[in-house]
């Protein structure tokens, strides 16, 4: 078994977390839907909006700073 050091903030499950919070801050928050289905195809529509101009997720921190503050964190 060969484990690896995986940062907190560099997670793919946080940048899915993030990508709900957008979906739900810019898009459901703001709507008003009188059934489940309606509310499936607004998401849909968001979707589709979304991958016809996707934006990218971009790391704010250098890996260098990632692994200092790791092995800040392990003494």
């Amino acid at each position: 078994m060969h484990f690896h050091f995986t940062p907190t903030g560099a997670s793919w499950l946080n940048m899915v977390e993030a990508w709900f919070s957008i979906l739900t801050r810019k898009s459901v928050r703001r709507g008003s839907f009188d059934t489940v289905r309606a509310l499936i195809r607004h998401i849909e529509r968001y979707l589709a909006e979304w991958n016809a101009h996707p934006t990218p997720f971009v790391w704010t921190k250098e890996p260098a700073d990632i692994i200092r503050k790791a092995l800040r964190r392990a003494h």
